[in-house]
């Protein structure tokens, strides 16, 4: 399928690992213009420099650090805001129960998901519905159909998450905006590999058993691969899907026990 997203302006959110930035590849192999957005420029310079380019593109970074949003909104309001695509996508917060969470585990996730989205969101609208075409497309977690043990933060504010997209979606659907969430299950990234390290230091099992005992909890019996999610994104953010709104995609290779 062609999704033909030439002379579409992407904005991608931490972009220069993991989901991310094989979304940020994919885009720039659909023919889009590709922004890059996160808090180290050589990592995004990096980044940059693996992007497909037809000779018509043009791809670009900005520098923001998402645990300072008051930061992040400066940034936005200095450059070119005219972006039919917005991928939101922020690295999940740190493991645990959600009884022993402290406050500010919580504040700190609610700033870097919640907030840094909502400015994101309200900086790139505007220009979205003078195209009558836009596309949100905010990366979450499988947690929001089924909780995750050990991940109380992310599970409490990842379902924050889901609640602002659906009712956005509700908001800006007349104006030809789509706002739509997408659900990784295990996915091959850095962050898991932390997870893994973090689950196996407390269980006293090793990485490895740790890490088959995760793949088995999955049909597919193995972790995704960061491309098989930004396929799904990609898909959302085309016109191919302009009439899918509002929903959560798992992406998880059966794993989510609801349907």
């Amino acid at each position: 399928m062609n999704l033909n997203l030439k002379n579409k302006n992407a904005l991608v959110c931490g972009s220069t690992q993991g989901i991310g930035k094989a979304t940020a590849i994919l885009l720039a192999e659909e023919g889009a213009n590709v922004t890059l957005i996160a808090r180290n420029e050589e990592k995004l310079k990096a980044v940059l420099s693996e992007l497909n380019n037809n000779g018509e593109q043009s791809h670009d970074y900005l520098i923001a650090d998402f645990s300072k949003p008051m930061e992040l909104k400066q940034v936005l309001e200095s450059s070119d805001l005219q972006f039919h695509v917005l991928v939101n996508n922020t690295g999940g917060p740190a493991g645990g129960p959600v009884f022993s969470a402290k406050i500010e585990e919580f504040e700190s996730a609610f700033t870097q998901h919640l907030k840094c989205n909502h400015i994101l969101v309200q900086a790139l609208v505007p220009f979205m519905k003078t195209q009558c075409f836009g596309r949100i497309v905010n990366v979450i977690s499988t947690s929001v159909k089924q909780p995750l043990d050990g991940l109380g933060v992310s599970n409490t504010i990842r379902g924050a998450v889901a609640s602002w997209s659906k009712t956005l979606a509700n908001e800006l659907g007349e104006f030809g905006i789509t706002v739509n969430n997408v659900l990784p299950g295990a996915t091959g990234t850095e962050r898991l590999n932390e997870i893994i390290k973090n689950k196996a230091a407390k269980t006293g099992k090793s990485f490895d058993a740790v890490s088959e005992t995760m793949k088995n909890a999955s049909p597919a019996k193995r972790f995704a691969k960061p491309e098989e999610i930004a396929n799904a994104i990609v898909f959302l953010t085309s016109e191919k899907a302009s009439f899918i709104n509002g929903i959560n995609v798992p992406v998880d290779g059966g794993r989510t026990k609801s349907l």
